[in-house]
């Protein structure tokens, strides 16, 4: 049987913030083994303001008479299609200039943007992780573990002598999970935001093949939050993509010493350690890890689209359908499942999940394949 052997990623997660490590970070780097960036890796770019952002705020959200505060002109706006005209799209995170500029990123885009937006016109900001089940994508061999932030507009309580509306507080999320209440959340630093934007863009870039360009942002990651765990993960990631198993395992190791029960870092860390020879250690933790995670992520997918090799297209459906079960929302879960039901005949139900495909699909890519098999489908000529 093929064996799935996964590299574990997080993206725009909100692990737990805990105390640095007390070792220093620049331990973990081995700047030499990696050709320089193709192009500059500067947190400073992350918030700043264009010159058409500034025009933008100047037309739109100036100093208009009225009764609505500047939080809420600026959510009216974000909202408005005939203003911006947001749209989400998962394909690459975007810095602030760059999400105005295309009016569309992902959730961490967005939220960046809006905060670059509140910032310059003096409104308080803050920033939340959103504890939600975990969902799971893939990019080719890496499994990405997403998680979700948002932020909310206003400081906590009024100072003597501010703007009335400085105290009202209204938080803004862009693509919220299917049901919010009585989730619980923990705010975030600013400097964890940049770490994350960081982490995304290494991911994205190794994604592609551009392993060098990944280093650095990875690097930059780390260094901007020591604490944010996910960083770590994938500047092991990376070393591993390499071939650098002694960097892997040191990073890895660094951030097992953090999170012991990170299912994600133990996932890499145990084949790094058979590839150096430590077999021991290694099946140790593969035990340890059936034990936290007996069906990891993707499991169910993956021996579905073996049953599709062999034909056994009863078998594939069945398994697509434990996925789905853990989560419902992603998108090529139900489009693997229509495949299936398509090959067993039934093309009214393959239909149905091409059409959640489509409206759970996060990049416009994707959704325009979903919809051209779909249209397909519908003339009976799906394959």
């Amino acid at each position: 049987m093929k064996t799935w052997a996964p590299l574990i990623l997080a993206l725009a997660s909100g692990a737990c913030a805990v105390a640095p490590p007390a070792a220093p970070v620049e331990a973990l780097f081995a700047d030499d083994l990696f050709a320089a960036p193709s192009a500059r890796v500067d947190a400073q770019e992350v918030f700043a303001v264009s010159t058409q952002m500034k025009d933008y705020l100047a037309a739109e959200l100036g100093e208009t008479p009225g009764s609505k505060g500047r939080q809420q002109r600026l959510v009216d706006a974000l909202r408005n299609k005939g203003q911006l005209r947001l749209e989400y799209d998962a394909a690459f995170t975007r810095n602030a200039a760059q999400a105005f500029d295309a009016r569309t990123g992902n959730c961490l885009s967005l939220v960046i943007m809006t905060a670059a937006f509140a910032k310059e016109i003096g409104i308080g900001v803050r920033y939340q992780s959103v504890f939600v089940e975990e969902n799971w994508s893939r990019r080719g061999d890496l499994y990405v573990s997403v998680g979700h932030v948002n932020l909310t507009l206003g400081r906590r309580p009024p100072k003597l002598g501010s703007r009335l509306d400085d105290g009202e507080q209204l938080t803004v999320d862009f693509l919220p999970p299917p049901d919010l209440r009585g989730s619980h959340w923990r705010e975030l630093d600013e400097a964890t935001i940049v770490a994350m934007y960081m982490n995304n863009r290494a991911a994205e870039a190794l994604s592609a093949g551009h392993v060098d360009d990944a280093y650095w942002f990875a690097r930059e990651a780390v260094s901007r939050d020591p604490a944010y765990i996910a960083a770590y993960n994938t500047l092991g990631v990376i070393y591993r993509r390499r071939d650098h198993l002694a960097q892997a395992e040191r990073v890895f190791s660094r951030a097992l010493e953090r999170e012991p029960r990170n299912i994600h870092v133990i996932s890499n860390l145990a084949p790094v350690l058979a590839g150096l020879g430590r077999t021991a250690q290694s099946q140790a933790l593969e035990r340890r890890l059936a034990q936290l995670e007996p069906d990891p992520p993707f499991a169910f997918f993956h021996r579905g689209r073996e049953a599709m090799g062999r034909g056994d297209y009863r078998a594939a459906r069945d398994l697509f359908a434990r996925e789905i079960d853990r989560d419902p929302y992603y998108h090529e879960f139900h489009f693997w499942m229509a495949l299936a039901l398509a090959k067993l005949g039934e093309p009214e139900k393959a239909k149905r999940h091409l059409a959640l495909a489509m409206e759970h699909s996060t990049t416009r890519k994707d959704h325009d394949l979903y919809s051209a098999k779909l249209a397909r489908i519908r003339s009976s000529s799906l394959h």
